[in-house]
């Protein structure tokens, strides 16, 4: 197996353990504690991300000041409205709707970027609104809170993907970074101390820099990954943490999905498959087709 697919399937695992500290967080700490400190922490192990000709110093130099900020936003809501799901619903089915992103890509991706959507694509996403209607079963479970939430991060992340496209040939990556942390400080930070948020025991303080240093190390494998491997052999793996959801929500929380719920997690997951290697044809044949520079 590529080395670079096999650090992307270590940063996939390294987010789902922090997703799941942070989920064992939740009975202690508010939303906003585990959301701040959680950004502290990885910050600190992110500065020694920083990529060559690069300076953090100069990252708040941006063409596209607006899209920039619009993609940290996006970001930082969907850090704290997943933190929320992952705290309060079960951990298979907060991935279950969180995963639907993929799905909300192929749409906005029409809406936004006018890409053309073929069949194979629109079959991907009504499976995949099917797999997660079979994990969740609105009408037979109650919604809570954490549903809508977890519905919701799938949205802003598609977003944030849409934005990353359009911003990734003119942003440095310290500037991409250097607003999400800025903006996840000092948001998080605020919110915090209007709660009255006291400050976390030692216990918690460890608990924060592993969810952290889990956060940090999967993204440094995954942009290692990125060297190793092209972005489409790397794509599917992502899905492993389905795979995480139920080992570790099974082992650690009690969590043990029905049979219909298994399958609505292999749908979701098969509906994102298809997506990833539908694209991969198609630019396989774009690269190939010896009728391109007659078209």
């Amino acid at each position: 197996m590529n080395n670079g697919v096999l650090l992307a399937l270590l940063a996939y695992a390294s987010f789902s353990w922090g997703d799941a500290v942070i989920k064992a967080l939740g009975g202690r700490l508010g939303v906003f504690e585990i959301a701040f400190w959680t950004t502290a922490f990885a910050g600190m192990f992110l500065l020694f991300a920083r990529p060559r000709g690069e300076s953090w110093l100069a990252f708040w130099r941006t063409g596209r000041p607006l899209a920039v900020q619009a993609r940290a936003l996006s970001g930082i809501l969907a850090g704290i409205l997943g933190i929320h799901a992952f705290t309060t619903i079960p951990f298979a089915e907060a991935y279950a709707l969180i995963f639907l992103a993929p799905l909300f890509v192929t749409i906005l991706s029409m809406l936004v970027l006018k890409e053309h959507v073929g069949a194979w694509r629109w079959l991907a996403v009504v499976a995949g609104f099917a797999g997660v209607m079979l994990v969740v079963r609105p009408g037979f479970k109650t919604l809570e809170t954490g549903h809508f939430a977890a519905a919701i991060v799938a949205f802003l992340a598609a977003m944030t993907v849409i934005l990353l496209r359009s911003l990734a040939a003119t942003e440095r990556r310290t500037t991409l970074i250097g607003y999400l942390m800025l903006y996840g400080l000092v948001i998080n930070g605020t919110l915090m101390l209007a709660a009255g948020t006291e400050l976390p025991g030692p216990p918690e303080f460890g608990w924060l820099a592993l969810a952290g240093l889990s956060t940090a190390g999967g993204q440094l494998a995954l942009m290692a990954a990125t060297r190793l491997a092209p972005a489409n052999s790397i794509a599917p793996t992502h899905y492993s943490q389905i795979v995480w959801a139920v080992v570790l929500g099974g082992l650690f929380f009690a969590e043990h999905p029905d049979f219909l719920a298994l399958v609505g997690l292999a749908v979701v997951g098969g509906a994102g498959l298809l997506t990833v290697f539908r694209e991969r044809i198609r630019l396989g044949f774009v690269r190939w087709n010896p009728f391109r520079n007659r078209l």
